[in-house]
């Protein structure tokens, strides 16, 4: 007999034998009163020590790979199937896949579940052990790499964090970017001396890119990059040599680097692992673990045969890592973690020079973009769902839902539908924690109707420090995806967006974008007449919080292109309390419409919204009933097509109403799955309230509203206390209730008593009310605080607000207090709020008028306080003759006028300067002149003179404040005076 037909004969016994003894325990546990019980569930029992022949019960448990063939030969669509994974590592030699072989039915799913318990992690790497201390490094440890170690891995994971590959940040000043490299000053040309260079890589981050691109060789004035990564990265957008934001850029990869704490390197060629231990840390203790595999689960049929009705529950996915950033392709970093390769665009010869910031030919790269895998995968599936499991330790994406088929370890993507993820951990990611759809042209106009990716469902998920080490990601994106459901998640620490959906920039939609036609988009692709799939995305209740902390040009919230359907309701998003520009709570870039938002709670110290506004047909976002907490509550409207009503301002600490409230504690995980109390978002809602002015010596109403915004619990033990400024007074007039039943509230005043006398043109008294209660046995509390003013008479002038405010004159001081949201009226914007301390009809020709500022309250970089003149203070929004010079807190001084007599304030110029300063409006005939000084003694003009529409022949002058904003801002004065110069006999006397 020939061998290759003996190998056969041999290979099909085993087969025979193999198929013999699956139906073997497919019949003793296919028997429904043997082993299924009345119910008729069939329970497999799997255990990572479990082997490949046992019989998958709880004595004799089998592997992962068997249970699935027990799961195949089984007929799963008369009953439940269970397979129950013990807990410990099944560190998997591949991949383990789901095809339609392993379909459950609807009635009848097939659960993959951890036993109760228990905890079973699918592992992707191997432990690295035998740590010895270096004596070439003092302060690095070495251990020999695993002897199944895949030597390009680009993670490692030190009790369960993501280490650092070595490296050192580069000075750009010394860097010169070239066509194939990067030149060097000569500070830098100790980098000759690294052992491997060509192990090494350049990572860049810009403003909404991370670029990583592999280095070919080092010489002492000269870095050699690698191709075709150098030419990806060099043309586009936010590129390499012409980057939107200077972030850092680092040399990565080789042992000379590892000077870091929690740094480590993989030396390829001596096959050993080196790590600088983080201080107190112990490696010869730790948990470290080198990854192997790029995926861990692939869920994946066919268009014609998709795996459906699968459950996975309970299981921790680790251990992965994504070695194309290593090879010549590097990471061409375009927009929320796709990616550009290849060699084969339309790039022009010059395209260094010519394409650092976009080229016609660089839009025919688009549809090339490519997406980055995750270490689960599912595509071409129906109604699967992924509950109750932690994904972390993952070298690329978490999970992928459906996404191009480049994504995708089956080679089919998309085609997702009916797919739940909930009660889930995402944290220790390289990228993004979740990824549904994709971005080639099948995503979006399928060409196939079972590709489109739809009815999936995100909720109750906990994101936390992922695209760690691709910062272009967000924490969630839903790119072309029908009704995405993305609800009740918690979204934190991430260096870029929290929640992303749609993509495309708008080019796709029916109609294409005025702007891609001019950048010549269309001469590679048809401009489409029918809507994307991109419809009925419902994002609600999460709670986003501390996102944006590194890249510029994103949002918490933010989205591309149209959503016809769309809604985005019920969520708290809370920006820390200084983010730079370039960062919003929500961000309607290119394309973006027909969009509902409402009732969200918006904190940002900087900006709440960001509204593209080139000729891409970004608009029709309709925002209601939002709350606004601090910064500014303007809604950019770049086409005047988006509507804003209802919105409701609030000071940053100021209390918030208990609707507000209410959106803030139930935004998130639901209350019900939380593990305790979030003291940003207590169950105790105070909503304090007080006039916001008091006669000297008398007395206001405080008022409090207590509400238990939590539905499911009472809460007890009531106490207060209350506290004044020093000079006033407060006491309580209602008593505390002792408790307060889920969802009830209570009412609760206070009496508030002015000093008899001030010692500043404006006093401002604060109560500040801290409220105890007790919930499920945790004491808590809650502390607020409301603010008046008294105001000493204001005698040898007049006074106006167009808003409520506090007005005060105290031995020739003056201040003005109030919230008006600005005095300026163009761009769409039609405000006339402040407040004025003036002396009516005394500015006329040849009248100087003059005041220092000595502060300004940074309410807003908008907060303006200075001089105004017009024809009639006390008619907001019609008086003409209009002109106002005023401070800033970052915007300079700035002068203001009304140049075509509607009564609002519509051309501006500006210098810098900042208060304390000296300002001067001067007349002569219609026209104004401004100047400011540093000392009342040497003036700067502040540009040409300026004619006011309408000017009268008097007028009135005075000072004017408005916060430009919601909150409560302040301006003092002093110095100011109104001159008249008139003309005697060709002289000028004062």
């Amino acid at each position: 007999m020939p061998p290759a037909t003996r190998q056969r004969s041999r290979t099909a016994l085993a087969l025979a034998a193999l198929g013999a003894a699956i139906a073997c325990v497919v019949a003793m546990l296919g028997n429904p009163a043997a082993a299924a019980g009345k119910d008729r569930t069939l329970t497999l029992y799997v255990s990572p020590d479990g082997k490949g022949t046992a019989w998958c019960q709880p004595q004799v448990p089998c592997s992962l790979e068997r249970a699935q063939e027990v799961v195949r030969s089984a007929d799963g669509h008369d009953r439940d199937i269970v397979v129950q994974l013990a807990g410990g590592t099944y560190r998997l030699t591949e991949p383990l896949r789901f095809d339609a072989r392993d379909s459950g039915s609807a009635d009848h799913p097939i659960t993959w579940t951890a036993a109760p318990g228990e905890t079973p992690v699918i592992s992707g790497a191997s432990p690295v052990t035998g740590w010895t201390e270096s004596t070439a490094m003092p302060g690095v440890w070495e251990a020999p790499a695993p002897a199944d170690a895949n030597l390009e891995a680009r993670q490692l994971y030190v009790d369960g964090r993501l280490a650092t590959r070595a490296r050192t940040e580069l000075p750009r000043d010394a860097l010169t970017f070239t066509a194939d490299g990067v030149d060097l000053a000569d500070s830098l040309a100790w980098l000759a001396d690294i052992d491997q260079p060509d192990r090494t890589e350049l990572e860049f981050v810009g403003s909404f890119t991370h670029r990583r691109s592999p280095v070919a060789d080092i010489t002492a004035d000269r870095i050699a990059m690698a191709q075709p990564a150098w030419n990806n990265n060099t043309w586009g957008w936010d590129t390499v040599q012409r980057t939107f934001r200077a972030g850092p850029l680092y040399i990565v990869n080789a042992r000379e680097f590892l000077d870091e704490d929690g740094e480590w390197y993989l030396d390829r060629e001596a096959g050993k692992v080196y790590y600088k231990p983080l201080d107190g840390q112990d490696v010869t203790e730790a948990s470290v673990e080198l990854p192997r595999l790029e995926t861990l689960l692939e869920i994946g049929g066919t268009y014609d045969e998709p795996v459906h009705d699968l459950r996975f529950s309970g299981i921790q996915f680790t251990g992965t890592t994504w070695t194309t950033p290593s090879t010549d392709e590097g990471y061409a970093s375009q927009q929320t973690g796709a990616y550009l390769v290849g060699s084969d665009h339309d790039r022009p010869a010059d395209a260094f020079a010519t394409c650092a910031e976009g080229c016609k030919e660089f839009e025919g790269a688009r549809n090339t973009f490519l997406q980055m895998p995750a270490a689960v995968q599912v595509s071409a599936a129906h109604r699967i769902e992924l509950s109750d499991n932690v994904y972390t330790g993952i070298g690329s994406v978490g999970l992928g839902i459906g996404n191009d088929a480049n994504a995708h370890a089956t080679g089919i993507g998309l085609g997702a539908s009916d797919i739940v993820v909930t009660r889930s951990q995402f944290h220790e990611t390289a990228g993004q924690a979740i990824v549904a759809g994709g971005i080639a042209l099948d995503s979006h106009h399928p060409s196939d109707e079972r590709m489109i990716v739809e009815d999936v469902t995100i909720s109750d998920n906990l994101v936390d420090n992922v695209a760690i080490e691709y910062k272009d990601g967000a924490g969630i994106l839903a790119t072309y995806v029908t009704r995405a459901n993305i609800v009740r998640n918690e979204v934190r620490n991430l260096p870029y967006s929290g929640i992303n959906t749609g993509y495309g920039w708008g080019a796709h939609d029916p109609g294409g974008s005025p702007e891609y036609l001019e950048r010549g988009l269309y001469n590679y692709q048809p401009i489409y007449d029918t809507p994307t799939t991109l419809v009925d995305n419902h994002i609600a209740f999460n709670y986003l919080h501390d996102v944006m902390l590194e890249m510029n040009d994103g949002a918490a919230f933010y989205n591309l292109s149209a959503a016809p359907g769309s809604v985005l309701e019920g969520n708290y998003i809370r920006l820390p309390d200084d983010p730079p520009t370039g960062r919003a709570a929500v961000y309607f870039d290119e394309g973006s419409r027909y969009w509902s938002v409402k009732g969200n709670v918006f904190d940002a110290a900087h900006t709440q919204f960001f509204n593209q506004r080139s000729n891409n047909h970004t608009g029709d976002v309709a925002y209601t009933d939002n709350w606004v907490i601090g910064g500014s509550a303007n809604f950019a409207d770049g086409r005047g097509t988006n509507t804003v009503t209802g919105t409701v301002g609030l000071a940053r600490g100021e209390s918030v109403p208990a609707d507000a409230a209410r959106v803030i504690y139930n935004a998130g995980i639901a209350p019900e799955l939380r593990t305790g109390t979030d003291p940003s978002r207590p169950e105790l809602a105070v909503d304090i309230t007080a006039d916001g002015s008091v006669a000297p010596g008398s007395a206001i109403t405080v008022e409090l509203i207590l509400t238990n915004v939590a539905e499911d619990v009472d809460l007890t033990d009531l106490s207060l206390t209350a506290t004044a400024s020093e000079g006033w007074t407060v006491e309580p007039v209602d008593e505390v209730p002792a408790s307060l039943e889920a969802g009830g509230s209570a009412q609760i005043e206070l009496r508030l008593t002015a000093p008899e006398s001030v010692d500043e043109p404006i006093e401002v008294g604060t109560v500040e009310v801290a409220v105890g209660f007790t919930v499920n046995g945790d004491q808590n509390s809650r502390k607020v605080n409301a603010a008046t003013a008294v105001g000493a008479p204001v005698s040898t002038l007049r006074t106006y607000g167009s808003v409520p405010g506090v007005l005060g004159e105290l031995d020739g001081a003056y201040a003005i207090r109030n919230a008006g949201a600005d005095i300026w009226g163009a761009g769409g914007q039609r405000d006339d709020e402040y407040g004025t301390v003036y002396a009516p009809d005394s500015f006329q020709e040849g009248s100087v008028v003059t005041v220092r500022v000595d502060a300004v309250d940074p309410v807003n970089p908008w907060t303006k306080a200075g001089l105004v003149i017009r024809n009639d203070v006390t008619e907001p929004e019609e008086a003409t003759g209009y002109v106002v010079l005023v401070a800033t807190p970052d915007n300079g001084v700035s002068l203001q006028w009304d140049s075509d007599g509607d009564g609002f304030l519509d051309q501006g110029r500006q210098q810098p300067a900042a208060a304390p300063v000296w300002l001067r409006l001067s007349r002569e005939g219609d026209q104004v002149t401004a100047e400011f000084s540093a000392n009342g003694t040497d003036w700067t003009q502040l540009g040409a003179p300026v004619t006011a529409a309408g000017t009268s022949a008097t007028q009135d002058a005075g000072m004017i404040f408005t916060a430009h904003s919601t909150s409560v801002g302040q301006a003092q004065f002093s110095e100011f005076t109104v001159e008249t110069v008139e003309a005697t006999d060709g002289d000028q006397a004062v």
